[in-house]
């Protein structure tokens, strides 16, 4: 079968993705136009959007909101709809997300729920307003996760516990939305260098920072050195976000989309050790990270 015949082209067609104002989004929002969807560009900043639209070659239209923020979602799916009329939506990207990075005792309750807001919550109230249209359309849904949804490293829990929600999230929405014919596809990219990983720096050093002086000690060591290996590890990393943003267009125009595409060796790795491995091997493997430098 040629690969013509198993794709179906952009043509124009609508796309919704979520966290276009920098980083993995903004570099899908800017292919997925280039290559000839019209991409509603979703930002949280007006500024934002005004920057991807004059970087944009082909249709892209910025679109204001917050994932967390359920008034400006449903703005956000009125803006759409009166855009695309009864033709409806092809396809809806799910990027916004954010990374706490810090050990779990150090990770206050108000950043927790943040971190799960943003990662999941917010992802479910998006789909949830933009599913009439996609059922319009006949579109499809990409959740973009990480290779941190297969497998919990130290120090990265808070935001692995996100990904592991959207991971099961994504299963539960591919087995509901079967029979309406609309295909669940989750991207999982490994490191990539983005500006995520300096504000993941940056959130983790202040919540240990803030823990009591005792609990500060116990990772006054070893945390630092986490951080600074895992911003090493995505920056030697030959993922790029425009690999992640190819990997998106696939799954967009796959007659039949994957349930899953790795992006990246780590993401894939991570994906076996956690089938192949049981837990304590990969406890094993993991331990270094928390184990004091002598």
């Amino acid at each position: 079968m040629s690969k013509a015949s198993c794709t179906t082209p952009p043509a124009g067609r609508p796309v919704v993705i979520t966290g276009a104002s920098s980083g993995l989004g903004k570099a899908c929002a800017l292919h997925l136009a280039r290559v000839g969807f019209h991409v509603f560009a979703g930002v949280r900043r007006p500024e934002d959007g005004e920057g991807l639209r004059l970087s944009a070659t082909g249709r892209l239209t910025p679109v204001v909101f917050d994932v967390t923020d359920e008034k400006t979602v449903l703005a956000a799916v009125h803006e759409v709809t009166g855009a695309v009329g009864e033709a409806g939506l092809w396809g809806l990207v799910n990027n916004a997300g954010i990374a706490v990075t810090a050990p779990l005792e150090c990770v206050p309750s108000e950043l927790m729920r943040r971190q799960l807001d943003t990662n999941v919550t917010g992802q479910l109230l998006v789909i949830q307003g933009f599913l009439p249209l996609l059922r319009a359309g006949s579109g499809r849904i990409v959740n973009v996760t990480s290779g941190l949804g297969n497998v919990a490293i130290p120090y990265l829990g808070a935001y692995a516990a996100a990904q592991f929600a959207k991971e099961a999230l994504s299963d539960a929405l591919r087995r509901e939305l079967a029979p309406q014919g609309i295909p669940v596809t989750v991207v999982q990219p490994g490191a990539v260098l983005t500006p995520l990983w300096e504000k993941m720096s940056d959130a983790g050093s202040r919540a240990l920072e803030s823990a009591p002086e005792p609990v500060h000690n116990l990772y006054r060591s070893t945390f630092p050195r986490f951080m600074v290996n895992n911003e090493t590890s995505a920056r030697t990393s030959r993922t790029t976000p425009d690999d992640v943003a190819r990997v998106i267009f696939r799954a967009l125009v796959a007659k039949r989309p994957g349930t899953r595409y790795g992006v990246g060796r780590d993401a894939r790795g991570s994906r076996v050790l956690a089938r192949l491995l049981p837990d304590r091997a990969i406890d094993r493997i993991l331990g270094g990270i928390v184990t004091p430098a002598r």
